[in-house]
């Protein structure tokens, strides 16, 4: 059987950043690092931020559940725009609409623990009414930040951060209108880490007046009633507080004119950036595929997983995997044998196959293969996993065409005389010989063509 003939990728063409590593493991050793990462809900979760850049930035491993690829969910974007309108703040701007919606999970959240409605609208009314805008560098102007409806009256610019347009939908000006007043009512929150001032910190221990003490950001004890304490057991995780600034919308008249048939027709839209407290964060967490997470524990021996309190061993992973996953040993074996061939492989589901496999990585180029893995004998028979008609084949193989790339069947090729208790560990894969056979279709006229010019 004549072996596949890998054929150079297509590289993409827009390509802004640069390769670090095939694998995030150092060769020398001195700045190796473990990472961390646990099983919830039969997926392999991994959260702390600097083991996500490393696991990600070297090799590509895994995803980002907010993301599409790359976890870049809370990078970059609100930092350009603020600094598109000329605020000098790494505060995140978001919409008003999706403060509200964090403002209703906040409110739920709290329901949960038994508060009535009235207590929950209370506190969230304390925690999200607009503070005063907390600069992080600048001319002095937010030395002292001040408590009011909007922050441009700390801007060293004042007209940078109200943009003026005119009203060229009715949905956004009813919707401007009820969330002004909306981000005063409830919602639930889980108070998290962000960025804002010690002024601003300090005056925030100041408003929670009554109750029992605490330690407040900045070190200081405050009181604190017996209500906001029910803010403390939402996120253990996380204690200070993250300060964001929201987009709201007021209505203004342009040039006062008498007539009421024009008076709408003059009415612009004035819209303000408000900070605000965060009442509910949402992390970006990196989530591996079971081979990708077993590799990275059996391979490189730089990860470790958890159940609960305890990690797991790699022989207690195998048959973990195992049971989540009944054709895991299979998609593994594949897995394993293109990443020790210098492919990145990643779920090739989208396409209705296995595996995809990129060279060095999906921000330089394109899928060049499209992988079917199978668990065969020595003499290519055995219960495979996804029979294939020749009706379904070709239909697989023009899908995978259509996308530019190829259509690949992997076969694992197992000894006769090894025993379930050998696959019981992953020891098994010394033994395993791997064919590879790529699916191309004949077409009888180029085929004729070329003996033509033969």
């Amino acid at each position: 059987m004549a072996e596949a003939v890998f054929h150079p990728p297509r590289r993409k063409r827009r390509v802004f950043e640069s390769y670090e590593a095939p694998f995030p493991v150092d060769v020398g050793g001195k700045d190796f690092r473990l990472c961390q990462a646990e099983i919830i809900n039969n997926n392999v979760i991994v959260r702390n931020p600097e083991d996500i850049e490393q696991l990600y930035n070297k090799g590509y491993f895994g995803k980002g559940i907010l993301s599409r690829s790359r976890p870049v969910f809370s990078i970059s974007d609100p930092l350009l725009v603020a600094k598109w309108r000329g605020i000098d703040t790494n505060l995140p701007i978001i919409t008003s609409q999706k403060y509200q919606r964090r403002v209703q999970w906040a409110r739920s959240v709290l329901q949960e623990q038994g508060l009535d409605d009235c207590s929950v609208t209370r506190i969230l009314e304390n925690y999200t009414k607009p503070l005063g805008l907390p600069f992080s560098r600048g001319d002095g102007a937010g030395d002292s930040p001040q408590t009011g409806d909007s922050c441009t009256r700390g801007d060293p610019k004042p007209g940078n951060a109200e943009v003026s347009r005119k009203p060229a939908d009715t949905e956004g000006a009813q919707s401007a209108e009820g969330q002004n007043g909306g981000s005063q009512e409830g919602g639930e929150a889980a108070l998290g880490a962000g960025g804002g001032s010690r002024h601003q910190e300090q005056e925030n221990s100041r408003e929670m007046a009554e109750g029992s003490c605490h330690r407040d950001l900045c070190g200081c004890e405050v009181k604190q009633s017996p209500e906001q304490r029910a803010w403390e057991g939402l996120d253990s995780r996380e204690c200070a507080l993250e300060y964001v600034l929201v987009q709201e919308e007021e209505e203004g008249s342009s040039c006062p004119e008498d007539d009421s048939t024009h008076a709408q027709e003059n009415l612009v839209k004035k819209e303000v950036l408000v900070c605000r407290k965060n009442p509910f964060r949402i992390f970006e967490y990196l989530q591996l595929s079971l081979e990708e997470a077993f590799f990275l524990v059996y391979a490189l021996g730089c990860l470790s997983i958890y159940y609960g309190e305890e990690p797991l061993s790699i022989v207690k992973l195998w048959e973990v995997f195992s049971e989540v996953k009944p054709d895991f040993k299979t998609t593994y074996m594949a897995y394993h044998y293109f990443r020790g061939k210098g492919w990145v492989p990643k779920v090739g589901l989208k396409y209705g196959t296995d595996l995809l496999l990129y060279r060095k990585g999906p921000p330089f180029y394109h899928a060049s293969y499209s992988v079917i893995a199978e668990l065969v004998d020595d003499n290519f028979e055995g219960s495979l996993r996804r029979p294939l008609s020749w009706m379904s084949l070709s239909g697989l193989n023009r899908t995978t065409a259509n996308a530019s790339k190829e259509l690949m069947l992997c076969y694992l090729i197992r000894p006769s005389d090894m025993t379930a208790e050998e696959m019981a560990t992953p020891e098994c894969m010394k033994r395993i010989k791997v064919q590879e056979l790529i699916v191309t279709r004949w077409v009888s006229s180029r085929e004729r063509s070329e003996q033509d010019e033969i």
